[in-house]
């Protein structure tokens, strides 16, 4: 299961090193000198981090990957931003659900 969760590799100036992260273990991370042995460590550590989880009954973070998604979800501004939104998919002949999506999308 360690393969399906979503990792992420970045460079830390901070560090000088390269650091491994897990989205779905956010308090995971791994540094090392390349980018592939950051990886390669932080996947052992959430594979050890499982094991753990395993053995104490503890429930097992489900891989972004694996989840069904809607595609809806609910998004408060303030009205001055829902207003200038509107202003823009009118002007823009579209509608202002496409807007939003189109501006979530970049």
């Amino acid at each position: 299961m360690p393969d399906k969760y979503t990792y992420r590799v970045t460079w830390s100036d901070e560090d000088g090193e390269y650091v491994g992260q897990c989205a779905e273990f956010p308090s995971l991370s791994w540094l090392a000198p390349t980018p592939e042995a950051a990886l390669g460590g932080i996947r052992e550590t959430v594979a050890q981090v499982i094991q753990d989880m395993q053995a104490t009954g503890e429930p097992i973070p489900e891989p972004l990957a694996l989840k069904s998604y809607s595609g809806k979800f609910v998004v408060r501004t303030t009205p001055a931003t829902h207003r200038l939104l509107a202003i823009q998919a009118a002007e823009s002949q579209v509608s202002f659900n496409r807007l939003v999506n189109a501006k979530l999308s970049v």
